[in-house]
């Protein structure tokens, strides 16, 4: 699903991010909730300032956000919560502006029509973009979910991966 966010692009470069787990819902400018087998529960949600996901499974409740949050640490490239069964993995490409463009636009058409995504383009600016997919089948016992936060203004895409096993 790719939706416009009448807002400004408030995410200013890739070393603002920073990953919290356990955080409540913050206030959403989108939201997508999904349902997978097992049965669970997943709420996409856009943030202003990023994205959040709230899983919920048998197991309970598990939220990720990745956000531009005050007094928190910079975005690791893995992170590892064995209570929760949460892996999370980031890395952050520097494009060019033309390659920018293009690999922003390809997600954009890629992940539009896709029912288990959800695409925020920023105002008017259509490579101003955080875009989040899920795997619609649990495998191996594990939800998973991948995301992109584009920031035009450094060419900076950054990429994370989340996969958590299902208890």
């Amino acid at each position: 699903m790719l939706v416009t966010l009448d807002t400004p692009y408030v995410d200013t470069r890739a070393a603002d991010l920073s990953l919290a787990v356990g955080d409540p819902e913050r206030p959403a400018l989108h939201v997508l909730d999904l349902t997978l087998p097992g049965p669970v529960g997943l709420r996409l949600r856009l943030l202003g300032a990023s994205h959040q996901v709230i899983m919920r499974s048998a197991g309970g409740e598990l939220s990720e956000t990745v956000a531009c949050l005050p007094g928190r640490s910079q975005l690791p490239p893995v992170a590892y919560d064995e209570a929760a069964g949460h892996r999370f993995t980031a890395s952050v490409l520097r494009l060019d502006p033309d390659a920018f463009t293009e690999r922003v636009t390809e997600l954009r058409d890629t992940l539009a029509g896709d029912p288990y995504a959800l695409v925020g383009v920023f105002g008017s600016d259509l490579d101003a973009v955080t875009a989040l997919a899920v795997r619609p089948a649990p495998t191996d016992g594990a939800v998973g979910w991948r995301t992109w936060h584009a920031y035009p203004q450094t060419g900076e895409l950054v990429l994370t991966e989340t996969v958590v096993t299902l208890r």
